[in-house]
């Protein structure tokens, strides 16, 4: 099983077509891509959504929620194939480059960074009944 993600990672610097929700095609090569499936790509055409006008553009950027569909070389599929698909075999790749994990190096669990409001340090407290009494004319509610 091949997932969505995996595949667009994968076929990056590779040559693909999108087509938008509009009807608008952009075939170029992919740069890069996020997690919301937007895309990066650059050496673009363009082509209307009524098919008579091109445009050749550089690079663009494309909204992951108005894609319609994508076309990828059948290469990209097998590469992906090729890649670590299960949670454990990714965990093992990362154990075998010698990746720290959590609980290594000198992180500040359970020290506590004191950003928070609230004890001395923070001045001295004013109760709520009292809180407007430093201005002269008003009185505090009862």
């Amino acid at each position: 099983m091949v997932l969505p993600m995996a595949l667009l990672r994968t076929a990056q610097n590779q040559p693909m077509m999108v087509e938008l929700k509009n009807g608008e095609t952009y075939s170029g090569v992919l740069a890069s891509c996020d997690g919301f499936m937007n895309l990066h790509m650059r050496d673009i055409v363009c082509t209307s959504r009524d098919g008579e006008r091109f445009w050749k553009i550089p690079e663009c950027y494309v909204r992951g929620n108005s894609i319609k569909y994508l076309r990828l070389p059948d290469e990209v599929i097998d590469m992906v194939k090729d890649e670590p698909t299960s949670r454990k075999e990714i965990r093992q790749q990362f154990k075998a480059k010698g990746r720290g994990g959590r609980g290594e190096g000198g992180g500040a669990k359970g020290k506590g960074k004191g950003r928070g409001r609230g004890g001395e340090a923070a001045g001295p407290e004013k109760s709520r009944k009292n809180a407007g009494d430093d201005k002269p004319g008003k009185r505090a509610r009862a």
